[in-house]
């Protein structure tokens, strides 16, 4: 009898381990089934140059995505967004950081763009970004109207900053004629600023910039003024631009500096399924605060003005993860 008890005790103690590691699979598997995925297995974003807001935050997100979803998400360090614009349209990007006046040339064939691009459609507005021409304190550039005869860097050749230069300049009635025009990104021409091979530059981005930090700390700079009202009329034709101030003390400027503002836009491949940009808009718009730690532009980026004065057409899930909210 009591070796039947015994048999009879471990058949129970037995059944107990195989129910709990029972459980402990169902438990498994139903994470895996709840993990999330997306159907692309990879996810190029686009950005800019090295130093720009839009390649730091970009690093940051591609970071979150492949640890999300398990893909191979990266950057691809470009000219920015004329550049951009043009990669997606081709296919070879799906996710991109572009200015919204690039945007809308794009899709109206206009400036740099022969014909209208298309296969391009936007998740979000991002946050604003901020006209900052820098000129060398010697060579006596206080307003944008003083830049005429000037040696003067205006981005990279069809990129979103030289795109928007031009037509703030063309706004002043100021062409390339009438200037000593030289296309160089943001580095580039902090260092032909630094070696006074320029006299002022075009460094349009999120604040603070990177080169326009340094060149305060190593060189005597002054920020280039824009006048508000130039800005209203300027917008009549071009409705991207606002006006904005450069903040006091953001590059040791005791005073606030008046200029122009262009938005920037997220934009993905169209084809993209709308599950997928569903994903990543949830999962960008969840991660912000982890953004805004890579960069201090991202601190503009919002869900209540996302969907402000879009360019693009609105992808579906990207309106869909919006009905949500």
């Amino acid at each position: 009898m009591r070796n039947k008890w015994i048999v009879l005790l471990c058949v129970g103690l037995l059944s107990i381990v195989l129910v709990a590691c029972g459980d402990e699979g169902t438990t498994e598997n139903q994470g895996d089934e709840d993990a999330a995925g997306l159907e692309t297995n990879i996810l190029t974003i686009a950005t800019g140059g090295a130093s720009g807001p839009y390649n730091i935050i970009a690093t940051t997100l591609a970071d979150i995505y492949t640890t999300t979803f398990d893909v191979n998400s990266r950057t691809q360090t470009t000219g920015a967004s004329a550049e951009n614009l043009n990669l997606m349209a081709d296919g070879k990007v799906e996710m991109a950081f572009v200015m919204s006046d690039a945007v809308s040339q794009a899709l109206n064939g206009e400036a740099s763009f022969p014909e209208p691009l298309e296969g391009i459609s936007q998740i979000a507005n991002l946050y604003p970004n901020v006209v900052q021409i820098v000129a060398r304190t010697d060579a006596g550039i206080e307003t944008i109207e003083d830049l005429v005869g000037k040696r003067i860097a205006v981005g990279d050749q069809g990129s979103g900053v030289e795109l928007n230069a031009r037509a703030l300049l063309n706004g002043h009635g100021i062409t390339y004629d009438d200037l000593q025009v030289d296309y160089l990104g943001y580095a580039e021409a902090s260092d032909g600023l630094t070696a006074g091979r320029i006299d002022a530059a075009f460094l349009t981005s999120g604040l603070p910039n990177a080169s326009v930090l340094e060149l305060s700390e190593t060189l005597d700079i002054t920020l280039v003024q824009v006048n508000e009202e130039n800005i209203t009329e300027i917008a009549e034709e071009h409705p991207y631009f606002v006006a904005l101030e450069i903040p006091a003390d953001m590059y040791d400027n005791a005073e606030p500096i008046p200029t122009a503002a262009v938005p920037n836009a997220l934009v993905v491949r169209s084809d993209l399924s709308e599950e997928d940009v569903y994903q990543l808009t949830k999962t960008f718009f969840e991660s912000l605060d982890t953004l805004v730690n890579s960069h201090q532009a991202a601190a503009d980026i919002s869900l209540e003005n996302a969907q402000e004065g879009l360019i693009a057409p609105l992808h579906p899930g990207a309106e869909k993860y919006f009905n949500e909210q």
